[in-house]
């Protein structure tokens, strides 16, 4: 029996198909889906990764290190940094009515 190469395999990172608003905006909404609020979160996180850490955090007004820790798995930012975070990518948060369940 011939012995295989081991299979190479590399870290998945959505960051890095976020290479357009169309991609991100997309990205986020199946985020805000889940309504999952780390997860949106994350997504935020992995987002800011895509367009630039350093660049969204001065944007933001916080520290690179304040905006990893926040949305990171384990973060809970407050709803005003997520707001700064959104603007700082050129998103904004916005309400749609839905029919009553």
């Amino acid at each position: 029996m011939a012995k295989r190469k081991p299979t190479k395999t590399t870290a998945y990172d959505s960051a890095a198909y976020l290479d357009s608003d169309a991609a991100v905006k997309a990205y986020m909404e199946e985020a805000v889906a889940t309504q999952d609020p780390a997860f949106i979160a994350s997504a935020l996180g992995v987002v800011a990764r895509a367009r630039g850490m350093t660049q969204i955090a001065k944007k933001a007004g916080m520290s690179r290190e304040s905006l990893y820790k926040a949305l990171s798995a384990d973060g809970n930012p407050a709803f005003g940094t997520m707001i700064r975070v959104l603007g700082a990518l050129g998103l904004k948060f916005s309400v749609t009515a839905v029919s009553a369940r």
